[in-house]
């Protein structure tokens, strides 16, 4: 069974990945490696070693870090939140995160301020 934070890390990878919208063979190609092997990465089914990571956040232009933000929260919500843990890695979620930052930025907090008052309803 593959480790939580390999499966996060590999969440963060393609999340990352998909938003700047890099195929995972061309992240293969900046990395020097196989798209099987990212593909084992992002499910988690591998884990990145230290040197392999630091090559990842240098392609998809991201300190190291990254790969570990959210690492707490996904935690807590894989035991028992209401989001479902893997909602960056669903395409539908990142499309509208990319039309989302399409808006101007004016309209998108106005947006962003009708989007809370309609959850805190709900």
């Amino acid at each position: 069974m593959a480790h939580p934070v390999d499966v996060h890390v590999g969440k963060r990878i393609r999340h990352r990945r998909w938003l700047i919208g890099m195929t995972q063979q061309q992240l293969a190609e900046k990395v020097g490696i196989k798209f099987q092997q990212i593909q084992k990465y992002e499910t988690g089914a591998n884990r990145v070693s230290a040197s392999r990571l630091w090559d990842i956040s240098d392609a998809l232009e991201v300190q190291v870090s990254f790969f570990f933000e959210g690492l707490q929260e996904d935690q807590q919500t894989a035991e028992g939140g209401k989001v479902p843990d893997d909602l960056m890695t669903d395409k539908e979620a990142l499309d509208l995160v990319r039309s989302y930052y399409a808006i101007p930025e004016n309209q998108r907090r106005r947006l962003f301020e009708l989007a809370r008052v309609l959850s805190d309803v709900a």
